[in-house]
């Protein structure tokens, strides 16, 4: 069998954290959603039905998990190429990454559901 690309996604993982600029979102927090789409070499993994040799989900939740957890940040754009970068590195078999951050309760005096950032890595062919 050829190369066969599977994309893993994991959606709307949802967090209570403690980032932003201000002073009050640091000290009261609030809600956080994190998306992952990972692409990657899935061939010898799916043909040995084999977790081993697969991308292993728990460890990129355990990954975005001590991030978004973990030290403060002031920008949602730190957040994203922290969790980027550190799966990147874990899993350099990644033939491509993405990585969204919303964040929820904006302190702001008009409507707005949520802010976003997202990065994305693809590897050099």
């Amino acid at each position: 069998m050829k190369k066969s690309l599977t994309k893993l996604t994991l959606k709307n993982l949802e967090f209570f954290a403690y980032h932003g600029v201000n002073e009050i979102e640091k000290r009261n927090g609030g809600k956080f959603q994190v998306d992952v789409e990972i692409i990657y070499d899935a061939t010898e993994a799916i043909l040995t039905d084999d977790l081993a040799k697969a991308l292993n989900y728990e460890e990129v939740l355990s990954i975005v998990n001590d991030i978004i957890l973990g030290e403060s940040f002031n920008l949602i754009e730190t957040i994203v190429f922290e969790i980027l970068g550190n799966i990147a590195e874990k899993f350099n078999f990644i033939e491509k990454i993405d990585v969204k951050v919303r964040k929820y309760n904006v302190p702001y005096k008009g409507i707005l559901s949520f802010i976003e950032a997202e990065q994305s890595f693809e590897k050099k062919r």
